[in-house]
């Protein structure tokens, strides 16, 4: 079937046979609202917004963008390796349904409400993929074209927010008079900005105020934004550009995607598009259009997903892999790479002086930073809806694996001085960021099986204890549990080094010990 005729449908069959609404849960208003679902309805194609989200997804890699990629790989079974070319390339014969990233996940940013930055050289598809998602959202073309902020130098404040009355400007006496023409993309669901490097650095400063705090100000008026999907592109994720990207800019960018080269062997379907004038974004789908309530619905649906506890705990140990610089502070609280940052310090010549451990082995100095709390809740929100999008209820460790590399890219910094980068077999990662993070994740995972912390995590039980309440603890409880905190800090400062996932440890037996010690002090005093 040409692809014209074929390009406005949605197949009706399920793209995940079997599967029905990921983490739906039962809910009484439901009675009210709509019958009851059966398997029958079921079996006639009501497959819940989890389904609607990936036969949106089939579409646009299908039809709309040509992108045979699957750089997000799933195994069903042992899948087929084979090794090609001087430089040992490995290439798998994925088992499982797999997908492309610059598809999937700027699809997942849409639906989260996130901020996804395209990267890729001119005429790859960027701001097309960005323009396909308003569609999504129930934009028109027109609307959307309208909407898209291009970034340019000459790019003023109210090129981007909007412009006083003249009228008010004349006639107001005092500022709370004048009205202010503000820009329509500001109250759009899904904004684009394209190029966002060319933007000035005055100008970006008035972007920052809007994607950090959903609010845009102006001559002391306010405009109160909605919650939106936002989808900025660059060629480049170097920071480069006519402008710098200023750092607080670039850190409320949840993920970073890239547009993988065109495929010279799907020239023919290029060739049929202009031969027929075909334009994908003229035949979105009715079907996969979705609604603010189904985007609000998916995004508590997606908030529904577990990460299971021993998931969350191979997280949490990677994640405290890269904080510690035992040298830039002397207190314990103190020694991190943040600290040494904030002070103005070369962190990487600080980490060459340490001398103590295996700079090679010991995944912190690969690094010259940690995560932050927006990192943190980045990471968790995306493993939710990549689980979600899969149909299913609980996160997986493959979920994991492949949502890191795209949300730290762009935030974990590499240090170039780090001998693991020196060696031959490790060079190629000083420029495939995806396969180092992936690396270092796998690393992490190794030293987690060898330590065997899947069985033992004694800090982890006294915080979860913690956490469940002090009520009801009597005093002997509480002194029994000092005693186990001290014995423990006992057992690590035997230790003759320190390491990143020990620091957090430490805090938290720090914090315990803090809390049980004024709880017992209440006691007495309560006597």
């Amino acid at each position: 079937m040409e692809e014209h005729k074929i390009l406005g449908k949605v197949p009706e069959s399920p793209t995940s046979p079997g599967k029905g609404t990921a983490g739906k849960k039962f809910d009484i208003a439901d009675l009210y609202s709509a019958p009851v679902k059966t398997d029958e309805a079921q079996e006639s194609g009501d497959y819940g917004l989890d389904e609607k989200l990936r036969k949106a997804y089939f579409w646009i890699a299908n039809y709309a963008i040509i992108n045979p990629f699957c750089d997000i790989e799933y195994n069903d079974t042992t899948p087929n390796e084979y090794t090609i070319g001087d430089n040992k390339s490995r290439v798998v014969l994925s088992t499982g349904q797999s997908y492309a990233s610059f598809i999937l996940l700027p699809l997942l940013t849409l639906v989260t409400r996130k901020k996804c930055l395209l990267v890729g050289g001119p005429g790859r598809g960027k701001t097309s993929s960005a323009m396909i998602m308003g569609l999504l959202a129930g934009y028109s073309m027109e609307d959307i074209k309208r909407a898209v902020q291009h970034g340019q130098p000459q790019m003023t404040v109210s090129d981007l927010l909007g412009n006083p009355l003249p009228s008010d400007m004349v006639n107001a006496k005092s500022m709370d008079e004048i009205k202010i023409a503000w820009r329509r993309w500001l109250g759009m669901r899904v904004k684009i900005i394209d190029e966002y490097n060319r933007i000035p650095t005055r100008t970006q400063s008035a972007l920052l105020n809007v994607m950090s705090e959903n609010y845009a100000e102006l001559l002391d008026q306010v405009f109160d934004c909605p919650d939106a999907a936002w989808f900025l592109t660059a060629n480049d994720d170097a920071g480069g550009g006519t402008y710098q990207v200023i750092e607080a800019l670039r850190d409320r960018i949840d993920i970073v995607v890239k547009a993988l080269h065109f495929n010279s062997r799907f020239l023919r379907q290029l060739l049929q598009r202009i031969e027929q004038g075909i334009k994908p974004e003229e035949s979105v789908p009715e079907e996969i259009v979705f609604s603010e309530d189904e985007i609000t619905r998916i995004n508590k649906e997606i908030l529904e997903v577990e990460i299971p506890d021993l998931l969350m705990r191979r997280i949490e140990y990677f994640a405290s892999q890269f904080e510690l610089l035992e040298s830039s502070g002397e207190q314990i609280e103190y020694k991190t790479k943040d600290n040494a940052k904030t002070s103005g310090s070369d962190i990487a010549q600080l980490m060459r002086e340490e001398t103590g451990k295996d700079q090679l082995k010991d995944l912190s100095y690969q690094t010259l930073n940690g995560f932050s709390v927006r990192t943190f809740m980045t990471i968790l929100s995306y493993i939710k809806a990549l689980a979600y999008f899969r149909g299913n209820k609980q996160a997986e460790f493959e979920d994991v694996r492949h949502v890191l590399p795209f949300v730290l890219q762009d935030k974990l910094i590499q240090n170039s001085d780090s001998p693991f980068f020196e060696q031959p077999e490790n060079t190629v990662y000083r420029h495939d960021r995806i396969s180092w993070i992936k690396n270092i994740f796998d690393l992490s995972c190794a030293e987690f099986d060898r330590a065997g912390l899947d069985k033992t995590d004694p800090a982890g039980k006294l915080l979860e204890q913690f956490q469940k309440g002090l009520e009801g603890v009597g005093e002997k409880d509480a002194q029994q549990i000092l005693v186990q905190i001290e014995r423990m800090m006992n057992e690590i400062s035997s230790g003759r080094k320190l390491y990143g996932p020990m620091l957090d440890d430490i805090l938290t037996l720090k914090y315990l010990h803090q809390r049980y010690s004024g709880y017992l002090r209440w006691l007495k005093w309560k006597e």
